[in-house]
């Protein structure tokens, strides 16, 4: 009897994230056991190619589908794959690499497609904002606005994001939104409303540090508007995992939550920015993506400890402001 193999695509944006796939075939070559995988790379040539040839490799009957790039590549391929036999691989070329993080897997190229090379694979939630799949966050307010600007930017990576954060924090203004869950209506003056299916934003920002992706419910983050003093305080929270102790922010768990704003304006999910009515419906759908996963299960012991790089985040963060306000 011959078994089958498995067959593995490797989705590759050229020009996405941070790091240059240059070489990506002779890595999988080296690292993939050709006795038991058959694999094949392509190359996305336009936006939104990712999604169509992931389309393809579930009509396919591919067993696995492979985002290499950035965070904006993991979505687009896996929002072919909810509710598909074909489970999402992901080797992390982007700035935040989000997903990856939640799901533990190595930063490095090699080291994460040994992950590939398992093949080992289990269920997990993801959520949709006004029918746009999201795997990691969406959200409205600040985070919005600022994803907004670091598209514009040009440049990508950590700097350049806390830069954005902070100068344009120092205008931004909190809008008053409307939130209605199953427990009924909640007013709320905020900087911003997050709604996590994972834990973080990216770059170890946890942003909701229990949010689970089995447990079939969203973490919702409220963000009260908060001073300049309280800025650093914040940052550090947001990286040492303690935003849940901060008192300015409230967070609650939902399957679906309705929000209304008192102006259009543009909403996230996953990082990429989208314009939206003032009308947002939330939900998550439970366990309707199949993914790679890490069998050691825990996150990487090459990154950078987490701490570091709060206070990295806090020192950038007192500069920028000292600068912005004389």
């Amino acid at each position: 009897m011959i078994n089958k193999k498995t067959r593995i695509t490797f989705i590759v944006n050229p020009i996405s994230g941070t790091k240059s796939k240059a070489g990506i075939e002779q890595l999988i070559d080296e690292t993939l056991d050709a006795s038991v995988h058959e694999w094949r790379v392509l190359r996305t040539e336009y936006a939104g190619h990712a999604s169509v040839i992931a389309s393809q490799c579930v009509s396919q009957h591919d067993d696995i589908c492979v985002a290499v790039g950035g965070d904006g590549t993991v979505n687009e391929v896996a929002r072919s794959l909810i509710h598909t036999d074909t489970a999402l691989g992901i080797v992390p070329c982007g700035s935040g690499n989000g997903l990856a993080r939640h799901l533990c897997l190595p930063m490095n190229m090699k080291e994460s497609l040994k992950i590939i090379n398992t093949a080992q694979t289990d269920f997990f939630d993801y959520g949709v904002i006004n029918d746009q799949p999201f795997f990691c966050t969406c959200g409205m307010g600040f985070d919005a606005f600022v994803s907004e600007k670091f598209a514009e930017a040009g440049k990508r990576g950590l700097t350049t994001y806390i830069e954005n954060v902070l100068v344009q924090s120092v205008k931004y203004k909190p809008d008053t939104y409307i939130v209605e869950d199953e427990t009924g209506l909640h007013k709320y003056k905020a900087f911003l409303i997050t709604c996590a299916n994972a834990a973080q934003y990216g770059n170890h920002a946890y942003i909701a540090p229990g949010a689970s992706m089995q447990d079939g419910v969203l973490d919702v983050i409220v963000m009260e508007p908060f001073t300049i003093l309280e800025a650093p305080q914040m940052a550090i929270d947001l990286f040492a995992k303690t935003l849940g102790n901060n008192h300015r922010i409230k967070t609650f768990q939902a399957k679906r939550v309705h929000i209304r704003r008192e102006k259009e304006d543009a909403i996230h999910y996953d990082g990429d920015p989208m314009p939206m009515g003032r009308d947002i419906e939330i939900s998550v759908e439970p366990l309707g993506l199949k993914a790679v996963v890490n069998p050691d299960g825990k996150e990487d012991s090459a990154e950078p400890n987490k701490m570091m790089n709060a206070m990295s985040w806090l020192a950038n963060s007192l500069n920028i402001l000292y600068n912005v306000r004389v």
